[in-house]
This record gives structure tokens, C-alpha cells and sequence, in this order.
């Protein structure tokens, strides 16, 4: 930390301010969660500062995350898609519905953010889904979408829409292999559960 802040202040060593940060956030690990208004609240922390630590911090959090691109993922599993999505989504506070275009070898073509909704709800519509199907002439989709909440069961209206998709996908030829949801630590998979 003292090497990221160069030098303190009039009145703190590097050194000192350096502790003033890691006794805000308790542990190391809770350094990934600080934000610039907790930062700038700390004495010795002006703007240039915050915004250089929240840059190493992002920095960090893309070393880290192994999987940067979705046409980097094996689609194996509903694990593989959550793995590559829950760090996506972890830290959204609404709904998010994305899906995954992909074509006759289930190779992935794309994935594109549909749809934005509010805390509990995705306002989701076949056209779409299925007009960027077309588009990337997939032949099979998978749709995800987060619950900020963290539970992971589906609603009726997750339900209703999955079967929606369904039915609109068998008559136009694009299968919908699954429909994941994905909370903090946790997902839930139509196709796993036999829905």
C-alpha cells in the first residue's frame, strides 16, 4: 500500500497512511469492496490518490479473474457458465439477463447483456432474445441472469419466461439449452433441474 501511495502528508508518513487505509477495511481481503467516497473520506486521501488505488485494485481483479472472455469458457456444464459469470455479477444491484449465442458444435459466438431490470425483476422479451439469434445465426442459446438478492430460486415470472423462450425457440430452431440464474455464491440451472 505504501508503495502504490509514493508518499504521505505534512502531517503522516507514507507508512502511517498506509495503516490509516488497512484499519478502514479490517482485513486485506476487504480492500477489493472499498469504494472512492470510502476513500476519500480518509485524511491524507485526495482524488489522484483514491482513483490511483481504485485503478490497482481493477487492475487486480482482472489479473486475477483467469477467464476474461467468454469465448475463452469450454461450455461443459451449467458450473462453467456460472464460474465465468458470478464474477460479472456479483456486485449488480439489479437484475441483469444476458445470453450466450452459440452455434452447431455449441462453440460460443457471443454474449450479450439484454436486458437491465430493477432489484427483483428482468423485463425480458423473446424478440430480442431471438432477433440476435438470428443476427449471429446461432442455433443455440443459453440465458443467465443474476438475482441481487442471492437466492437463487427461480420466480413464477423466471418460470413463465424460460418456458416462453422455450416454446418461441422450438418453433423458430434455436434450442435453448438452459436458463441459469446466479446469486452470490450459488446458481440454479433449469436444464439441471429437469425445467
Amino acid at each position: 500500500m505504501s508503495i502504490l501511495l509514493k508518499c504521505g502528508t505534512k502531517d503522516l508518513s507514507v507508512k502511517e497512511l498506509a495503516n490509516n487505509i488497512l484499519k478502514q477495511i479490517d482485513n486485506i481481503n476487504n480492500l477489493k469492496d472499498i469504494n472512492y467516497q470510502n476513500l476519500i473520506k480518509i485524511k491524507g486521501i485526495g482524488k489522484a490518490k483514491a482513483c490511483e488505488i481504485l485503478a490497482s485494485i481493477e487492475l487486480g481483479k482482472r489479473i486475477n479473474n483467469k477467464i476474461n472472455n467468454i469465448n475463452q469458457i469450454k461450455i461443459y456444464s451449467s458450473e462453467s457458465i456460472f464460474n465465468y459469470y458470478k464474477e460479472k455479477l456479483k456486485d449488480k444491484l439489479q437484475e441483469h439477463f444476458y445470453c450466450v449465442y452459440l452455434d452447431t458444435k455449441n462453440h460460443i459466438i457471443k454474449d450479450k447483456l439484454l436486458f437491465i431490470g430493477t432489484i427483483n425483476q428482468s423485463l425480458v422479451h423473446p424478440r430480442e432474445v431471438f432477433k440476435e439469434a438470428y443476427l449471429l445465426s446461432a442455433t443455440s442459446i443459453i440465458c443467465i441472469h443474476n438475482h441481487p438478492s442471492g437466492n437463487v430460486n427461480p420466480s413464477n415470472n423466471d418460470i413463465i419466461i424460460t418456458k416462453q423462450l422455450k416454446e418461441v425457440g422450438t418453433l423458430l430452431g434455436i434450442n435453448v439449452l438452459d436458463h441459469i440464474i446466479i446469486g452470490k455464491d450459488s446458481y440454479y440451472s433449469f436444464n439441471d433441474n429437469g425445467l
